[in-house]
Parts: C-alpha cells; structure tokens; sequence
C-alpha cells in the first residue's frame, strides 16, 4: 500500500530555456522554489514556474559538502523520503543533467540531491512547461525533449 503525501505553497519564477554542453545539461532552474513536495512510489518536487523533478530511484542527499557530512538515502519506492522535506521552499542554486544519466541539484540551504541511473528503469525525469523533459534511460543515458517536441538523445 503506497502512501501518498502533498505539501504546496505558492509559484512565481520563470526560467530561460535550458542549455546543451558536452557531457550534459544546464537546466536552468536557478532561483526557483521547491513550492510542492509529493509521495508516491515517486518523490517528486515541483518547482515555480511548472518545473516538476520526479525521482524513482534512490537519491543520494548530502548537506554542504560530500566530505563534510555523512549524506541519507532516500528511498521513493518505499517512500522513506522524510529527509526530503527539509527542501520545502529552498531555491535551487544549480541544476545539471549529465548525459550519463545522473541528476545533481544543489539547494541554497547547502543540500544536495543527486540521482544516478539505474541499469533496468527509468531513474528520474525532469518536465518543464513548453514541453522540456529530461529523462534517464535504463542504463546511464540521458534522453531529451526539447520544447518543440523533438528529441535531442
């Protein structure tokens, strides 16, 4: 029995399309906030401006950095994600795609939250409002749509 969980508050930030580099994406989300935290047998933060981060597999959540503190597992399929709703209203400082698969997010509350691919399911996806989706790919690739519909993998 899965459980369901919806924490919201208000939007209002827009963002600049997002940017293709060698080994991976800028998105773009600088400045925007966690507005909505949601459970499922995803766990997915929703972001002004109609961005929405959902995470199937195990996320990687670290405060300051990597050596300095010991980071949590979070586990969206057995939703124990409790340590995920320390980001509710933080802004996002920097948000990379990299086109191995992986997805790093850093906050301005100093967490960072990184999802790695995983080898038999989808492990995450990035959607934007003109029609941008991210997606890992079973394996360590990254898929992506851009806002005209038409795939950049």
């Amino acid at each position: 029995m899965a459980l369901g969980c919806r924490i919201s508050q208000g939007a209002g930030v827009s963002a600049e399309s997002p940017v293709e580099h060698e080994n991976r994406w800028i998105l773009n989300l600088r400045g925007m906030s966690v507005t909505e935290i949601s459970v499922d047998f995803r766990l997915v933060l929703a972001l002004d401006s109609d961005w929405e981060v959902a995470l199937e597999a195990s996320v990687n959540l670290s405060l300051g950095t990597a050596h300095a503190n010991p980071s949590v597992i979070l586990k969206p399929e057995s939703q124990d994600v409790a340590a995920a709703l320390t980001l509710f209203g933080a802004k996002v400082l920097s948000a990379v795609a990299f086109k191995s698969g992986t997805l790093r997010l850093a906050f301005d509350t100093g967490h960072h939250l990184t999802c790695s691919s995983d080898m038999h399911f989808e492990a995450w996806q990035v959607t934007g409002p003109t029609g941008w989706r991210f997606t890992s790919l079973p394996g360590g690739d990254l898929a992506v749509w851009s806002g005209s519909g038409t795939s950049e993998a």
